[in-house]
This record gives structure tokens, C-alpha cells and sequence, in this order.
């Protein structure tokens, strides 16, 4: 089994857990009572015109990183990214294999004022109602693990919820298998989820594919203010950065370093 074929069939215990201790009808009545989202696509829309505009990630480790930050405060570390200048939020919820909690989103939304995506593997209509319910702005949608079929209902029902949908793919094959779910925002991942090997020419092919009317966000593997300025020369409007800024013992330092600034100043 490849790393995502274990992670999904966790998932699917973690899913069938979660609906024994809160229902379908239980999630949708607290969707209706949560807060209105915040524009997770539009606020990414917005910073790409008029400087660069990434998706900064609270991210304690990874299965091919193991723990990256040992001293986490999810809280802290949202706080110092929106000073250092992030557009939006990614909040790792999977417990078991990115050391993430549901709750992080809960507790973050509540710390700061910018738009929150729920970061994990969306592989059931549940987790929707789940992640608007918990204050999730936006959701990830990966497709390596699922079908067409599910890409174009899931996307749907996000719609309803008024949730974003970011639509993740690696190669042509998924971005071809994924042609008919109508998302906003579609973004490339240089690392393979089979393999966790990282290259940004995975971008660099990619882009130029995308369709005109989806936001093209770059995902994984930058590292430093080069790598933006190669990935915005072949395309890129937007970015999802993880492990570089969680490696820092100042994250918003590096925030500033990536986006190309001096604590908010432009260089």
C-alpha cells in the first residue's frame, strides 16, 4: 500500500467514528448556525493582484517529515502568520498521520480574522458539514483520492455550504479526471502523495493547463523567495507553504523572506 491508500483507509475509520458520535443531521444543524464564511477564494484573489499571495500552514508534521515543529501552539503560530502577512490559512486536521486536530480550526478561527481552509482528506460528504461546522472557509479536495463522480458531487454540495473548494492534482491524468467539478481554485502539488517526492516542475508543467477561470495555487516544496519567483514566471497567482515557515523559530521572519518584504515592507 502507497501512503495515501493507508491514509484513506484510516480515514474511512475516522469518518465512521466521527458519525457515531455526531451525525449527518447534527453537523447540518450546526452548519446552520455558523458564522458566515470569509472568502477564502475571493481574499486569495485579491492579495495576487496586488502582491503575493500565499496560504500559510499550521502543520506539525508529516509522514514524510515526522514531527517538524516539536514546540506547536497551533494559536501562536496562526497569530505570528497573520502579522507576517498571509493571505489565508491552512489548518492540517488529520490526527494520525499530520498530527493535526478539528479542534485546531475551531480554536485558530476564533484567534484570528483571515480565512481558514480545513486541510485533510475529504473522502466523505460528511467531512463538509464537519469542516463548515467547525469554521472551516474552505476545504481541499485531492484528486488522487477520489473519483470523478465524487470530485463533481463533493464540489457541488461545497458550493451549498458556501465553503471554497481548493482541488488538488499532481499530474495530467488528474487534472483530466477532474475536469467536470466546478471549484474556484485549483492547485498543483509538487509532492507525489505515492511516493512524498517533491519537484517543483511538476508546477511548471502544469500551469499552463489549468483552466482560465480557476486560481492557480502552487503547493509544497518552496522554500525561499526564488522558488515564488520561478513558480509566479511559469503561472502561479497563489501559494500553500507549509514546512519552510514551520521550521522557523519566527515564522513570520520567513513570511516576510517569501513574500518579499521587511516586515511588511516591500523590497
Amino acid at each position: 500500500m502507497t501512503i495515501l491508500d493507508r491514509i484513506i483507509e484510516r480515514k474511512r475509520e475516522e469518518v465512521a467514528s466521527a458519525r457515531g458520535q455526531s451525525d449527518l443531521r447534527e453537523q447540518r444543524s450546526r452548519c446552520r448556525d455558523a458564522e458566515p464564511v470569509r472568502g477564502f477564494a475571493a481574499a486569495l484573489s485579491v492579495r495576487a493582484e496586488t502582491g503575493t499571495a500565499i496560504i500559510a500552514e499550521v502543520k506539525k508534521g508529516s509522514p514524510s517529515k515526522g514531527v517538524i515543529r516539536e514546540d506547536f501552539d497551533p494559536l501562536a503560530i496562526a497569530a505570528a502568520y497573520e502579522r507576517g502577512g498571509a493571505a489565508c490559512l491552512s489548518v492540517l486536521t488529520d490526527r494520525d498521520f499530520f498530527h493535526g486536530e478539528l479542534a485546531y480550526l475551531e480554536q485558530i478561527r476564533r484567534q484570528v480574522a483571515l480565512p481558514l481552509l480545513r486541510k485533510d482528506f475529504i473522502i466523505d460528504r460528511y467531512q463538509l458539514y464537519q469542516s463548515r461546522a467547525a469554521g472551516a472557509d474552505a476545504v481541499l479536495l485531492i484528486a488522487a483520492a477520489l473519483e470523478p463522480a465524487q470530485l463533481e458531487d463533493f464540489a457541488a454540495e461545497a458550493a451549498e455550504l458556501e465553503l471554497d473548494v481548493l482541488l488538488e492534482v499532481h499530474d495530467e491524468a488528474e487534472l483530466a479526471k477532474s475536469a467536470g467539478a466546478a471549484v474556484p481554485m485549483i492547485g498543483i502539488n509538487n509532492r507525489d502523495l505515492k511516493t512524498f517526492h517533491t519537484d517543483l516542475a511538476v508546477s511548471e508543467r502544469l500551469l499552463p493547463l489549468l483552466p482560465r477561470d480557476c486560481l492557480p495555487v502552487a503547493e509544497s516544496g518552496l522554500h525561499c523567495r526564488d522558488d515564488i519567483e520561478r513558480l509566479l514566471r511559469a503561472g502561479a497567482r497563489a501559494f500553500l507553504v507549509g514546512e519552510s515557515l514551520m521550521r522557523e523559530a519566527d515564522p513570520a521572519v520567513k513570511l516576510y523572506e517569501l513574500l518579499g518584504t521587511n516586515g511588511g515592507t516591500h523590497v
